[in-house]
């Protein structure tokens, strides 16, 4: 849940921290993918001389309860009682370094901690907390939210991030893949959300454009999300077994090779309801061919119009596409001003000099 770097042990080096979310999936990873790109050593090796305590080796999931969340999030009075009796008890000092939370839900939380640490947390909160952003250090929201702000970061889409060792892992766990020809296409299916649907005739549509694909000689691989209505999994389930297309949707089908398939294929088809697995694909570069589902969002539309534009992707029409842009790497660029607000708030020491030669600081040896 986090990166490597930022695992602290007896005295340790840089500052403590405490990765929270509202519970959901899809915000837990952007959270821990924050982490993870903070936790890159060149980054972490810069806050080493910030202590701290109050570390949390696990991530903290926090889940409100009625009549709270029908409250507007800046208006929860007493928010510590929204939360079951066990949670309560984890919002206990020493409090951390740095708190990053992400999901509207948490909101109320990450503004109180300010105050419950006497101003010492440095706060960040990723999507739009729906308050004032100046009750917050920093605010990450795709900019597709519209949200503006002195200390507002705008990304286009989700922070994905995936760690070295994660990648060095996965590619050596499929490695196989790497001899199988160019023509390998990652599918990656999404399902039911507040603003679209996967319906019968969404598999149906896909399916047959996918058949045709496979019959052009595409080698597919194919992956549902939780959200993936399991008449869906199904179906599609059944599909890669006809055409010998490899599938994965949970730990019986085996090892997860999502971050192998990301690697080793050359297009990602991704549905359009879901900025972490379009961001993901974007991450690694991959030429992503957008596949409709029924239903839209404004917020949707501009972030399809934004990778769309920036050259990250096209709309899935049937044919696949091979072409090259920079990969997007919106949490390492988050992450870098995170480090530079720490840093304002704890400056380096000075390192003593001899001479043309800097000595480096005692922790450097601890």
């Amino acid at each position: 849940m986090r990166g490597r770097a930022v695992v602290k042990t007896g005295k340790g080096l840089g500052p403590t921290l405490w990765s929270v979310s509202d519970g959901r999936s899809g915000n837990t990873a952007q959270a821990r993918a924050l982490i993870q790109a903070l936790g890159q050593t060149r980054r972490w090796m810069r806050l080493a001389h910030i202590s701290g305590s109050g570390d949390r080796s696990t991530p903290l999931a926090l889940t409100p309860r009625l009549p709270w969340t029908l409250l507007p999030a800046a208006a929860w009075p007493l928010p510590k009682w929204s939360l079951p009796a066990s949670q309560r008890r984890a919002l206990q000092p020493p409090w951390p370094s740095l708190w990053i939370a992400a999901g509207r839900r948490s909101a109320p939380f990450t503004r109180n901690v300010r105050h419950w640490s006497g101003g010492k947390t440095f706060t960040v909160q990723i999507l739009d907390p729906k308050m004032d952003p100046d009750l917050f250090d920093l605010v990450i929201v795709p900019d597709h939210d519209d949200l503006a702000g002195s200390n507002v970061v705008r990304t286009l889409g989700s922070p994905s991030y995936f760690s070295e060792d994660a990648i060095e892992e996965a590619g050596q766990t499929f490695a196989e893949l790497a001899d199988e020809p160019d023509k390998s296409a990652l599918v990656i299916l999404g399902g039911h959300s507040r603003t679209h649907r996967f319906t019968r005739a969404d598999q149906d549509r896909l399916l047959d454009q996918l058949e045709r694909l496979a019959h052009q000689g595409w080698r597919l691989r194919i992956t549902t999300s939780r959200r993936t209505p399991l008449d869906v999994v199904g179906g599609v389930r059944q599909f890669a077994d006809r055409i010998g297309a490899k599938f994965w949707s949970g730990p019986d089908d085996g090892p997860n090779p999502y971050l192998g398939w990301l690697l080793y294929s050359s297009v990602a088809i991704v549905t359009e309801d879901s900025a972490n697995m379009l961001s993901d694909a974007a991450w690694h570069g991959l030429p992503i061919h957008i596949a409709r589902l029924t239903g839209s969002a404004r917020k949707f539309d501009h972030f399809h119009e934004s990778l769309i534009a920036r050259g990250c992707a096209r709309w899935f029409e049937g044919t696949l596409s091979h072409w090259t842009y920079t990969p997007l790497r919106e949490a390492e660029r988050v992450a870098d001003r995170i480090v530079a607000a720490l840093l304002e708030r704890h400056p380096q020491p000075h390192l003593p000099t001899q001479g043309d030669k800097t000595a480096p600081p005692d922790w450097m040896f601890d």
